[in-house]
């Protein structure tokens, strides 16, 4: 395989899923799974086609309670295709399908560059002889409401002909994640189907959320079609043709979609929308020049260069991310899905997740970023509204996040291991408010766009602060404030052994974010002009006299410790320590630990064991600089020693039951300069390609976790920060990963080159008429004009230029 293509040789049953998800195609509004065009959703195959912010709420019984459940909606199927001989007296031959015996080879290349999957099988036709075919697909870049799908059939030692059996199906269900299956999962209605010449519609709509969905599809073929009819049912539209083929004579078969929703802007309706954008799409060689070409576009402008295999996994991480929020994505309300637009696997929600996705886009595709902290700033009526409901003021953001920003955490959640359904607290991860509010402030250092910050940003990092500042409770034997009843990024702590109550006490991550955060609100205040303060203060319902308290709480949160250790939380010090050996010995994997013990009639909750990383989130957050600025804030000295012995306990504690877990560790650890980095960083690459969770990739990619992958080596190896008006930069040592380049977009600089060989750093601005750019390493400022290169020089004493 090249450093652009990846290949999936021979048909294996069993990992279809998993390649259906990494060969999903998209464009940032809809995408579709890499499912074989003959295949239904079964237990070895998966297709699915995923329009970004569609979602459906449905009532289920659940362990005999009413839950309510808001899903990304499975949309109708585009892509059914299917192929047998036909002979000269009208009999025919069974339909080409994998899942034969007659499959002779088969081959799947997932082609990057120019984002096309292209199938390759031959097969041996009963009663007739050998049929090659060779598929090819893509989702439109440039027209994100067009996909296509090219077939060429060729016969190898016999004529006759081929019918074919093009179909859009609506009897389609949400499916993919195996636990979810004893939910309902009925989404579409109202279905009509139709079809005159070569296109085929289909209508439907979704039955709360009411959305409408048109699809049209036109099916030609390169020879003049022997027959061809139209055949509507209640969930599908069927059109079937027959084309001669033979030796030297190849059918061709082209089948173009086109997809609307009632979301979308400037349409009628959707059906009458996809018909007409249909009729006026480009033959398929024209629909692949102008594809190509867009996403050529896309890479000169993202790309990350890194040598070796490491690379490759790079750019595919890359691939996924542009394909769930590509510039299309700019003009939509919605926010980073978990998951991407790959599969049902968390029903589609939005998550914290974008505090991995954002800071890549920030240098790239900063009007995206701008876009996602849009679909979180409509919904902060919402979050203050939820604020209110329990009692606080300022916002509280959902863990979960759908359609319209209510709490879409689910209530109860299966132990698949165990089979019951559990009480599920997630939704008590309160620091996801802190997540947007970090969002909001490297958006807007990276980009300088004040105006956002004044306005929309200052708005979410206000009241996100108004809430952290009203739900810490002063202690005056401590002379602290606390912050209570919250879990924190580990997830697998939600409340005290035998306690009656979910919640834990003064989670470090979530307290010292809390106090970033009331920090970062002040200075916003300081920044504003008068006349804008005035202005932002009224519209919230600010009061000046709350500022105080917001400066006061900032400096006074509390951070627990035990043992000459940063505690995770109040009295986790105090639980007892897991026998780790014990249980990696009688288990295959024990990364989803909660559930072991679940199962076996314990509870995690009594041990000092987490899923991921969660005090050592700070370390991946923030430099060693600004993180030892904000304990010395807090009134804590902790220096490297402790930080390190930090790092330590935590790594010995930790099972990894999920996929960011990995680059987070990897990246603390690279910065403390240690050896043992490159595991974790190599985990976090793989975590999908080699799922290693277990089957989840199947149910969609990680979407955090590889635009995580990125921003390792776009801002972690390089230590790159946008502050100060300056690009800050602090090489960060891992051999494995010591040469890359890339290039970015800061403050109206477009392509920015940055390149590091060992022991050297280069920085290329292009020409342009922008003022030069100041680039700070270790301490010494150089001045970057436009049409200049500089190279920086690392050695051991420090850097000079």
């Amino acid at each position: 395989m090249s450093e652009w293509t990846w290949e999936y040789e021979g048909y294996v049953p069993g990992g279809e899923r998993l390649r259906e998800s990494l060969c999903t195609l998209g464009n940032g509004r809809f995408a579709t799974r890499g499912a074989v065009p003959e295949s239904r959703a079964g237990l070895l195959h998966y297709p699915g086609t995923y329009a970004a912010g569609v979602y459906n709420r449905l009532e289920s019984t659940v362990a005999g309670r009413q839950v309510v459940n808001e899903d990304m909606v499975n949309l109708p199927d585009w892509l059914p295709l299917r192929l047998r001989p036909r002979f000269a007296d009208g009999a025919t031959g069974p339909w080409c399908s994998p899942d034969t015996r007659q499959l002779i080879d088969h081959r799947h290349t997932l082609d990057l560059r120019r984002a096309v999957l292209t199938r390759r099988f031959r097969y041996q036709a009963h009663g007739a002889g050998v049929l090659e075919v060779e598929q090819v697909r893509l989702v439109h870049m440039v027209d994100p409401h067009l996909a296509a799908l090219r077939t060429v059939v060729t016969a190898e030692d016999w004529s006759g002909e081929i019918e074919v059996e093009s179909a859009l199906d609506g009897d389609v269900t949400n499916s993919n994640v195996r636990r979810y299956r004893s939910l309902a999962r009925h989404h579409l209605v109202r279905m009509r189907t139709g079809g005159s010449a070569d296109t085929a519609w289909l209508s439907c709509r979704t039955s709360a959320s009411d959305i409408g969905i048109g699809m049209a599809a036109r099916t030609v073929t390169s020879e003049p079609a022997t027959a061809s009819e139209i055949r509507p049912s209640h969930r599908k539209a069927v059109h079937r043709l027959v084309v001669p083929v033979g030796p030297g004579r190849p059918a061709v078969v082209d089948k173009t979609v086109a997809l609307h929703t009632s979301r979308d802007r400037a349409i009628a309706d959707p059906l009458g929308a996809a018909l007409d954008r249909v009729a006026e799409a480009g033959a398929f060689p024209d629909l692949l020049a102008s594809h190509t070409t867009a996403w050529a576009r896309l890479w000169r402008g993202a790309d990350i260069r890194v040598p070796g295999e490491a690379g490759r996994i790079l750019r595919l991480h890359l691939f996924h991310v542009l394909q769930t929020l590509s510039p299309n994505t700019a003009d939509l309300d919605v926010g980073v899905p978990a998951r991407g637009l790959h599969g049902e696997a968390y029903r589609g929600h939005v998550f914290w997740d974008e505090l991995f996705v954002l800071p890549y886009l920030n240098l790239h595709f900063p009007e995206v970023s701008r876009a996602l902290l849009d679909y979180r700033h409509r919904r902060l009526p919402r979050a203050c509204q939820a604020a209110r409901a329990a009692g606080r003021s300022g916002a509280m953001y959902p863990w979960q996040s759908g359609s319209d920003g209510r709490e879409e955490a689910q209530q109860l959640h299966l132990n698949p291991r165990s089979g019951r359904w559990l009480p599920d607290h997630s939704h008590l991860q309160h620091h996801v408010g802190s997540a947007i509010a970090y969002n909001v402030w490297q958006y807007c250092e990276a980009t300088g766009d004040t105006e956002y910050l004044h306005t929309k940003g200052a708005e979410m990092l206000l009241q996100i602060a108004r809430f952290w500042a009203d739900g810490a409770e002063y202690e005056p034997g401590s002379g602290r404030y606390r912050i209570r009843g919250v879990v924190g990024p580990d997830e697998y702590h939600d409340r005290y052994p035998d306690a009656d109550r979910p919640g834990l006490d003064d989670n470090t991550y979530t307290n010292v974010t809390a106090a970033w955060v009331l920090s970062r609100a002040l200075d916003v205040v300081r920044r504003v002009p008068a006349w804008r303060r005035e202005e932002l203060f009224e519209r919230i319902g600010l009061d000046t006299g709350e500022l105080p308290k917001w400066e006061e709480v900032s400096r006074r949160l509390r951070v627990p410790f035990h043992q000459g250790v940063i505690s995770q939380f109040d009295g986790y010090g105090d639980l007892a320590e897991l026998d780790w050996d014990a249980y990696r010995a009688r288990y295959p994997s024990i990364r989803r630990l909660d559930r072991i013990l679940e199962a076996e009639g314990d509870s995690v909750n009594r041990y000092q064991a987490s899923k991921q990383a969660d005090v050592l989130m700070l370390g991946h957050l923030f430099s060693s600089a600004e993180l030892h600025g904000l304990f010395d804030r807090l009134g804590y000295d902790v220096d490297d020693e402790t930080w390190h012995r930090t790092v330590d306990h935590y790594l010995r504690r930790t099972s990894h039951g999920s996929t960011l877990s990995g680059l987070v560790h990897g990246l603390v650890l690279a910065r403390a300069r240690r050896a043992d980095a490159w595991r974790y960083v190599r985990e976090a690459l793989e975590a999908d390609i080699a799922d290693i969770q277990g089957g989840t990739t199947g149910e969609g990619i990680h979407l955090g976790a590889m635009a995580g992958t990125l921003d390792l080596v776009q801002r972690g190896l390089t230590g790159l920060e946008t502050r100060e008006d300056a690009l800050h930069l602090d090489p960060v040592p891992l051999p494995a990963l010591s040469e890359y380049s890339f290039s970015l977009r800061y403050r109206g600089h477009w392509g920015i080159g940055i390149r590091r060989r060992e022991g050297e750093i280069e920085i290329e601005v292009p020409e342009s008429a922008e003022s030069p750019i100041r680039v700070v390493l270790a301490g010494r400022t150089v001045t970057v004009a436009p049409g200049e290169t500089r190279t920086l020089m690392e050695d051991a004493g420090g850097s000079h230029s």
